[in-house]
């Protein structure tokens, strides 16, 4: 019995050290909305990308827009850089008034994670670190100064290892990385991301001026063959938040990626609509922004822009309709 009571007082204790370090976490109560875009995913889905990337920007109406600045589009060969595409994206967004981060690096959101071009494959690794770091620059100073930039975020989840096709993390280049975009834009703070499930975040957390988390509910589980749903409290990520504010009181904790399309292993198109809503359905999309509501955090950058306007063209809208109706509060 006195065992059983120690039990009980120890988590009593451990539950009100969480709670207290959760209080410093900051609080939102008006929830501002952005997303993610990447316009070779939307290609992958079939659709003409400008065009889906111009509803999401007119219908949508997202304050905020997250937009990758893949290396094998920027760079397709070595030393020839070709900036159309991402000049549309900013330029566009930047037209309407659009908030944007900007993430540069080798890893970046979307699969395989790293988007290498094809010529970086037989490079020493000293000459790939100088050509990695060449092409960050070649970005920031393209983009540098633009008034629609808020934020340049450094690679994507890059402690991260157990996800994407990418080499091991290289720290002393990532801290370069950050080193170098700090050096030559100043003023814009750093964004490092993280995942919020799988990670605790200390390290991405300590680099940087924005901790970005992840948030995710309903995934595949490969291992097990099997839906698994993910039942972390919106708690655990304010008390990470809290920790973190704790060690640096000026840093800022956002949702970066907040899960808002269906996890499938074999693609969306490949990929039938009824076995996509056992990972996000309108009950699951509603479910998931309640727990993100209430972390307190702002902005939150809904992930899954790209896959409600597919889905729009299968006869599905009700995702858009639900995110169009979410931009304008």
């Amino acid at each position: 019995m006195k065992f059983f009571k120690k039990i009980i007082t120890f988590l009593f204790f451990a539950f009100l050290v969480i709670w207290l370090i959760s209080l410093f976490a900051p609080t939102f109560k008006n929830i501002e909305y952005g997303v993610t875009f990447s316009y070779p995913y939307a290609q992958g889905l079939g659709l003409d990308w400008k065009k889906t990337y111009l509803s999401i920007l007119d219908e949508l109406n997202p304050k905020y827009i997250r937009l990758s600045a893949y290396w094998d589009s920027v760079e397709p060969k070595n030393g020839v850089y070709n900036f159309n595409e991402l000049d549309f994206q900013v330029n566009q967004a930047g037209a309407r008034g659009t908030k944007i981060v900007l993430a540069v690096g080798r890893r970046l959101p979307r699969w395989p994670e790293c988007h290498d071009p094809e010529w970086i494959k037989n490079l020493s690794p000293e000459v790939l670190k100088n050509e990695q770091l060449s092409y960050i620059e070649a970005v920031v100073r393209r983009y540098q100064g633009s008034p629609a930039i808020i934020s340049w975020q450094v690679e994507n989840e890059p402690f991260l290892s157990v996800f994407g096709e990418c080499p091991k993390l290289n720290v002393s280049l990532l801290d370069s990385e950050i080193a170098l975009v700090k050096k030559l834009d100043p003023p814009m703070p750093i964004t490092i991301t993280d995942s919020g499930e799988l990670s605790f975040g200390y390290a991405a957390n300590s680099r940087g001026d924005i901790f970005g988390t992840t948030l995710y509910r309903y995934v595949y589980n490969d291992v097990f063959n099997t839906y698994w749903t993910n039942h972390i409290p919106a708690l655990f990520y304010r008390f990470k938040a809290g920790f973190f504010k704790l060690l640096r009181p000026d840093k800022k904790v956002v949702i970066m990626e907040l899960e808002a399309e269906p996890w499938t292993t074999k693609g969306i198109p490949n990929t039938p609509i009824e076995e996509q809503f056992k990972t996000m359905s309108m009950d699951k999309f509603s479910k998931i922004l309640e727990v993100a509501k209430n972390t307190g955090f702002s902005p939150q950058y809904l992930w899954g822009a790209e896959w409600w306007y597919w889905m729009k063209t299968k006869g599905h809208p009700e995702f858009w309709d639900k995110a169009k109706e979410l931009m304008k509060n």
